[in-house]
């Protein structure tokens, strides 16, 4: 149980728990059960109140499958002392659906944030801690003063190929008029805390969030497979950020917004890109603060999904009542004693559990109130 005047979120991403089944690793399980001391004195357990996750549950490169869902729901089943609906979610690439199925199918089916597929998903949407208000696609809850705003990643409309030929498809995408709605939030909602919630970051926030930072150039310019796939194909340009909206690449229509809008949102919390805590690719961190609006990258659960330097972690989020900071920790979920990560030539050692180097602790524009 955590502290009554604290409100503890935990933010977690891109478990792609079929990629790490392949290789005996329940990816989310095990992070569940770490949180909740169920793994033993290696790990310490924290107390979280609800938790975030931004996407890619799924590990397939193609179309996700039924049998993934189901093991998703095996891993769900883990939680001991919390429950299935105090984790809210938001739809990544990998969990969308090809071009000749329903819109985003698999993660509504098994995912499920409204509860219209209980049968599969298991969801109850009456059991939720804080209700939500919208659809699949978007929809927003409150914890006392902070308003939620949750944004699935969706495939963008002129792209034919779909996931089916794309695999990743790792460019992000909203609709319009998911955007309209975030902004109609905040402007309804002038005396709020505001965290937006979706897989991708925005351009040049956070860690490899560049254009073409995704990927790695040979000595002859040309572009490979790096944090993402190089899949020779407009989205590579915009492969670690939200890049669509709707058909229209590297829109920045948040980016424009908000500087326009300083501050309009305090957080926006994303994963997708999988690398260790101390990665700085383009001279960006995994927190970074633009706009006025903290940006902070959890990714991810994963351990084989992606590039080798990839360090399971997640962050946790403290907000304490008649505050005006919230602090950020950052957790290693790493089952060995202590693991290597090379990248850029620099190389890091993990061990399990807390990562102090990575603590912060940001300003918000108002102190929160839990009730």
């Amino acid at each position: 149980m955590t502290n009554q005047s604290e409100f503890t979120l935990w933010a977690h991403s891109c478990a792609h728990i079929g990629t790490d089944k392949f290789y005996g690793r329940e990816s989310l399980a095990d992070a569940i059960r770490q949180s909740e001391g169920l793994r033993g004195p290696r790990f310490p357990y924290f107390p979280w109140d609800i938790a975030i996750n931004c996407g890619d549950y799924s590990g397939s490169q193609g179309l996700p499958k039924d049998q993934e869902g189901e093991e998703l729901i095996q891993q769900f089943e883990v939680l001991k002392n919390h429950y299935r609906e105090q984790i809210y979610d938001v739809c990544g690439n990998h969990d969308r659906s090809g071009k000749n199925e329903q819109r985003n199918g698999w993660w509504r089916k098994w995912v499920d944030p409204t509860g219209e597929n209980t049968e599969f998903s298991r969801v109850d949407s009456s059991k939720r801690p804080f209700p939500i208000n919208g659809t699949w696609e978007r929809y927003s809850f409150r914890v006392g003063n902070i308003l939620f705003l949750m944004m699935s990643d969706v495939n963008d409309t002129s792209d034919i190929e779909g996931r089916d030929t794309l695999g990743g498809n790792p460019a992000g995408v909203v609709r319009s008029e998911t955007f309209e709605w975030w902004k109609n939030q905040i402007e309804a909602n002038p005396d709020c805390l505001v965290v937006s919630v979706h897989h991708y970051v925005l351009k040049d926030t956070t860690v490899a969030s560049g254009e073409f930072e995704g990927m790695f150039r040979d000595c002859d310019g040309n572009l490979h497979s790096g944090y993402h796939g190089c899949k020779n194909h407009e989205a590579d340009r915009g492969a670690s950020y939200l890049y669509y909206l709707d058909d229209q690449p590297d829109a920045q229509a948040f980016e424009r917004y908000l500087d326009n809008h300083p501050s309009a949102t305090d957080l926006w919390i994303a994963g997708h890109t999988h690398t260790h805590p101390e990665d700085r690719m383009g001279g960006k961190s995994h927190i970074e603060t633009k706009w006025g609006v903290h940006f902070i990258n959890c990714a991810a659960l994963t351990q084989h999904h992606g590039t080798q330097h990839n360090c399971p972690m997640s962050r946790v989020l403290t907000f304490t009542d008649g505050s005006d900071k919230v602090r950020v920790r950052c957790y290693l979920h790493s089952e060995s004693d202590s693991s290597i990560f090379s990248h850029g030539g620099n190389q890091f050692q993990a061990s399990p559990g807390w990562y102090p180097n990575a603590e912060r602790l940001l300003q918000l524009k108002r102190p929160f109130e839990k009730a």
